[in-house]
């Protein structure tokens, strides 16, 4: 049976996320991710050219998701509910799919990833959603709150250690944690 091309992407991605998050992007090589699928490295190639277009790959999608948020908050007034209701909408693109292991590649590949375009995409993203969520309160402390509530979201992926806390269990602290913070953010 041929397997397809989406399909075989999604494979190499797969593997390509498990061994980044094992050994880290830099000790990572094409070669190894073709021989843990058991390909050549020029069918590999076929698909990715690079381990950046790899990592573009998972980023392109956090970024479209990422720009359907922005729309959506543009379009509504700057309400506590409003605000609410993006942070829960984030979170929901943050536990969807493989986004937990796409995170988990972020954390352990910052370094990395700062160098990369597609992390200075992400960098760049997330202080738009911040500034929606801040809108109507200029005020520094606003904008200090509306990055850490996003952050409260990621990073609880490698802050809470828990070995039995299960994906919902974690979304809900997350969300509780980054609605304290919009508190202080005056309606505009």
């Amino acid at each position: 049976m041929i397997e397809s091309t989406g399909g075989t992407r999604g494979r190499i991605r797969a593997v390509a996320l498990e061994l980044f998050t094992e050994q880290g992007y830099e000790k990572t090589s094409l070669r190894e991710i073709a021989e843990r699928l058991g390909v050549t490295k020029a069918a590999l190639y076929y698909h990715f050219r690079s381990k950046d277009e790899i990592v573009s790959s998972f980023v392109e999608e956090r970024l479209d998701r990422m720009d359907e948020l922005i729309a959506w908050a543009e379009g509504q007034p700057a309400t506590l509910a409003n605000r609410r209701e993006l942070l829960s909408r984030y979170a929901e693109t943050m536990f969807a799919d493989e986004q937990p292991s796409v995170m988990r590649f972020f954390e352990q590949n910052q370094t990395a990833l700062k160098n990369l375009v597609a992390g200075q995409q992400m960098r760049e993203r997330l202080l738009q959603l911040a500034d929606v969520l801040a809108r109507g309160d200029d005020s520094p402390q606003a904008q200090l709150r509306a990055v850490l509530s996003f952050f409260a979201i990621h990073s609880s992926w490698f802050t809470l250690r828990a070995p039995d806390i299960t994906d919902v269990e974690r979304k809900r602290i997350a969300l509780e944690v980054a609605e304290e913070l919009l508190a202080g953010i005056r309606e505009g």
